[in-house]
């Protein structure tokens, strides 16, 4: 056990994980970051050739200058910008460890987790919510053809491949997929593509579309997944397409169950979105703080890097009036 006593533990170790330790080391408070995967895991499992959306200073944190070479920086130039900013600023940050429980104690909290266990007055939580996968509920899902994240196209060159969803995530994957020599399929519950999508990659998913290079089917789920095919509800009925590949990305949740064993409540609108005071960022349970995109709950789309990078501030802020 590590029984020194923590001013702040802060889980999750994503860009805002780590403006959060920017702030705990500028004030001098004993802090450590503790995360169950690589540094910025999330941002690590992005698909490989992914562009952000956001221009490259909206995604600085503390005021570190990120300078990409195009205006829109990419996931190798993320990883590179947190990894120096993290390793230049020497940050307390422990790596593939994950957090299993919380206990309330006199002083704050002991966290535990598959390593070491930690006594602490304040805990911040910035897990983001990539982890977990929005399933399909459909027979056959847990065939091995099926995935919920996406990578790269190579594997999937010559192969019938069924694309879930129309997202950005999923228009990435349809077009790069489509130009590596695959055989795209896109399945979409909606009645068009996601206005969402980059306002730069929608024209080309639509025209690719409209000229059949990719295949579409709008009002549409997937009902079944076999070995070499898959059955798909359409406006027109029942159709069976050949299939090799399913990706099905249909988004993702944070985990839930997590916050549930911090005592943090979730609201019961069908968002559950975790309770916080948006002046403070301080949850239900005193002395435990949100950060990020798990304030989102299932409302995914509402906070990213580019507007939840002043949560670290205010956090900060809040505590120092606790322990100085």
């Amino acid at each position: 056990m590590n029984t020194e006593l923590k001013d702040v533990i802060i889980i999750g170790a994503g860009p805002i994980g780590i403006a959060c330790a920017l702030e705990c080391k500028k004030r001098g408070w004993k802090y450590t970051v503790i995360e169950k995967g690589a540094l910025t895991n999330s941002l690590f499992n992005y698909p490989l050739n992914m562009t952000f959306f956001s221009t490259s200073d909206k995604l600085e944190i503390d005021d570190i200058p990120f300078i990409s070479n195009n205006p829109k920086p990419t996931r190798s130039e993320a990883l590179e910008y947190y990894r120096r900013v993290t390793t230049s600023n020497q940050l307390h940050i422990n790596l593939f460890e994950a957090v299993q429980s919380f206990e309330k104690t006199a002083d704050g909290f002991t966290v535990i987790s598959d390593k070491n266990s930690y006594k602490t007055k304040k805990v911040i939580i910035a897990t983001g919510f990539y982890d977990i996968p929005n399933l399909l509920n459909v027979p056959g899902e847990n065939l091995p053809k099926v995935l919920h994240y996406y990578k790269e196209a190579h594997p999937y060159t010559l192969q019938n491949v069924a694309i879930v969803g129309a997202s950005n995530s999923s228009v990435d994957a349809a077009l790069e997929i489509f130009r590596k020599g695959g055989h795209v399929t896109m399945i979409i519950r909606n009645v068009a593509v996601g206005e969402r999508v980059k306002y730069w990659v929608r024209p080309d998913i639509i025209n690719r579309i409209e000229e059949g290079s990719i295949k579409a089917y709008f009002n549409s789920d997937i009902t079944e997944i076999k070995a070499n095919e898959i059955t798909v509800n359409t406006p027109n009925g029942i159709i069976t397409l050949p299939n090799d590949f399913v990706i099905a990305l249909t988004g993702y949740r944070p985990n839930f169950q997590f916050l549930a064993k911090a005592g943090i409540e979730l609201s019961r609108d069908g968002k559950q979105i975790p309770i916080y005071n948006e002046n403070t960022m301080e949850s239900n349970v005193e002395g435990m703080y949100l950060a990020g995109v798990i304030c989102g709950g299932l409302e995914t789309h509402k906070w990213f890097i580019e507007n939840s990078r002043i949560h670290a501030k205010i956090i900060a802020a809040h505590i120092e009036h606790s322990i100085g």
